[in-house]
């Protein structure tokens, strides 16, 4: 077998890898020695802006399944009949910890989903919990500059990060979430996926109706503790990427259960919240989970680099049959995240590998960053033209609908969005057992400790305030761990 040739980029063989030209032995090295440069030059640029959220993680290859017919609901052509399937990747990560923290963090997970439809790619970008700490993405930077570090210390702070909680109680339903064991995840194959955001979904007919996206993990729920999440971090902080490659490459290939939740424009009007809110979730007894598929991940991408850390996500991808809501987080998302990826990957990262639709893309974008003009080569670049054979197809015509207001504001709040607390309350009475909140209150007393300066005794009073109104028990409980004399007044201010 013959060997292949060491080459610089540009094709041309050359031998001397190992020693630079010099002048002599012991003379110093020559500019002019342009294979030294070339290896230097693309080693310093060998990385890209990490991510500013979801910075480590992971990511492999796999495919969806069509299992159930749900086609009344929507014509994408993916759920048009049984059996269909698509190949797909999906990556997993940590939100707030930058690319070299621990994998066991507490911390919500990130569960973005690609999938390769011939009527293009379709990205559902979501977490491992059904909710969100805000509502609104105005919010956004604020809230992830609490959960990154001060910028005088740069460190970590339990005073901001409980600050802004506290004076957001909207963010208290996910922040039960984070601080349960299901903050700590055991890798990525024991946990749900949600799309947590309200979609829609068009049928054939025209029909719309609101839907929730949900992944049941075939593996079983499984949660560190916090101990054992912390001595995890201390002996394996990449435990959960070793975790994932592990299982593929032994064959025991990850699987999930794809469901949906179904709520009609009618029942919408007449939800008690709002259900375009995130922060809030739609109970199953009410809109039961309508099997779909199953979703399983069976490949490692060759390099990391090129297929994880190039990835790019965003629910502006969407496909015909499936649209957005008027969730107000969703809706800022649709502009910051692809925008994000055209500051951290280039304009044109859409043509990578990892990200490209491998099916047909036609239109006139042209040039930048990195183009690669094979798909479109000297096509024209303007439209209408009387060259090309591009055609706009009146069938993806959009979606029409009127809206149920015209009075343009900044809404703070509508509806029954100021009920932060109901919600959270059943959390811990009705879906933990006694275990998951006995390690609830240990979690948050073991955080809020971790608050000080002039402010710690406002801000964990205000915070006291909210864990009473969605549960007595929970606040008599965090408040005593915390040496906390509870007066008339703060029971005053949580009813």
């Amino acid at each position: 077998m013959d060997s292949k040739k060491l080459t610089l980029s540009s094709g041309a063989p050359y031998y001397e890898h190992q020693d630079s030209q010099t002048v002599g032995p012991r003379g110093p090295v020559l500019l002019q020695d342009f294979i030294l440069q070339e290896n230097l030059a693309h080693f310093v640029r060998e990385r890209i802006p990490e991510r500013i959220v979801h910075a480590k993680g992971t990511g492999a290859y796999g495919k969806l399944t069509i299992t159930h017919d749900i086609s009344k609901y929507t014509k994408a052509k993916l759920f048009s009949q049984v059996g269909n399937s698509c190949k797909m990747f999906a990556r997993f990560s940590t939100v707030g910890g930058e690319k070299g923290s621990a994998d066991t963090a507490r911390d919500p997970r990130g569960f973005a989903l690609k999938f390769y439809t011939e009527d293009g790619n379709w990205d559902l970008v979501g977490n491992n919990t059904p909710v969100f700490f805000i509502k609104d993405a105005k919010k956004f930077p604020d809230f992830i500059h609490t959960q990154k570090r001060v910028p005088r210390t740069n460190l970590k702070s339990a005073t901001m990060m409980w600050d802004f909680w506290s004076l957001n109680p909207e963010s208290l339903h996910q922040v039960l979430i984070l601080m349960s064991d299901r903050g700590t995840p055991h890798g990525f194959r024991h946990m749900h996926g949600f799309g947590s955001h309200t979609f829609s979904m068009i049928n054939a007919n025209n029909e719309r109706v609101w839907v929730k996206f949900h992944f049941k993990t075939k593996q079983g729920v499984k949660n560190f503790t916090n101990e054992d999440a912390v001595k995890m971090a201390g002996e394996n902080p990449d435990f959960a990427q070793e975790d994932l490659c592990n299982a593929i490459d032994n064959g025991d290939f990850p699987k999930w259960t794809m469901y949906i939740q179904i709520m009609t424009e009618d029942q919408a009007k007449d939800f008690r919240w709002n259900p375009f809110d995130i922060t809030k979730v739609w109970f199953q007894g009410d809109f039961p989970l309508i099997e779909v598929g199953e979703m399983e991940l069976n490949e490692i991408p060759v390099n990391y680099f090129t297929h994880v850390e190039q990835s790019t996500f965003s629910p502006s991808n969407l496909i015909d049959g499936i649209s957005f809501s008027p969730d107000k987080m969703l809706q800022g998302r649709l502009f910051s995240y692809p925008d994000a990826h055209r500051y951290r990957v280039g304009v044109n990262a859409h043509q990578l590998e990892v990200n490209r639709c491998p099916f047909a893309v036609n239109n006139y974008q042209r040039d930048g960053f990195m183009a690669n003009s094979s798909q479109y080569q000297d096509k024209p670049n303007y439209h209408p033209n009387s060259f090309d054979d591009i055609k706009a197809d009146s069938a993806y015509k959009n979606f029409e609908y009127e809206l149920d207001n015209n009075h343009v504001a900044s809404y703070n709040r509508n509806e029954n969005d100021d009920d932060h607390y109901t919600q959270p309350g059943l959390l811990y009475t009705k879906a933990m057992n006694a275990e998951d909140r006995e390690n609830l209150i240990h979690n948050i007393v073991g955080s809020m400790k971790g608050i000080d300066g002039p402010k710690r005794d406002e801000i964990i009073n205000r915070q006291l305030c909210h864990f009473f109104r969605a549960n007595i028990e929970l606040g008599m409980k965090v408040a005593s761990q915390l040496h906390v004399n509870i007066d008339a007044n703060m029971m005053n201010h949580s009813k």
